[in-house]
């Protein structure tokens, strides 16, 4: 129910635009260069985001891996060989799998842009052909 309300309660506005627009002239290429950039622009902050994400938890796995390394330097001192190659394949595998955490954030978040982006880009095509209809049946 709340879906529908949302769809009717934002049709009406688009449509009381869309005449507004039409008389200015080349209303319909300004609406279509509109989407177009307010997409672009979404996908660009969606794409930094997933780097920015990415490169913490790269940082993060760093100190991860360092924090086990120094754990395996102690313990190889004390003459715990064992320990200390159980102690630096853990810190590998924790840094790798907040490498691929971070891989796999950065490569949603591409997605999203670009789904988005792409949706803008419909959408004032949309726009466009709606307002070219009203201007040829005038």
């Amino acid at each position: 129910m709340e879906n529908i309300t949302k769809k009717i309660l934002f049709v009406p506005a688009l449509v009381l635009m869309i005449p507004t627009l039409a008389s200015t002239g080349n209303a319909s290429e300004r609406v279509e260069d509109h989407f177009d950039r307010q997409g672009d622009r979404i996908e660009r902050h969606l794409d930094r985001k997933g780097d920015h994400i990415d490169n913490r938890l790269d940082r993060k796995g760093d100190r991860v891996e360092e924090r086990f390394h120094r754990k395996a330097e102690r313990a190889e001192a004390k003459g715990k060989d064992k320990l200390a190659d159980r102690l630096e394949r853990r810190g590998d595998r924790a840094e790798a799998h907040l490498d691929r955490k971070g891989d796999r954030i950065n490569r949603k978040l591409d997605r999203q842009g670009d789904r988005i982006d792409g949706h803008m880009d419909r959408k004032g095509e949309r726009v466009q052909r709606h307002i070219d209809r009203r201007k040829n049946k005038s």
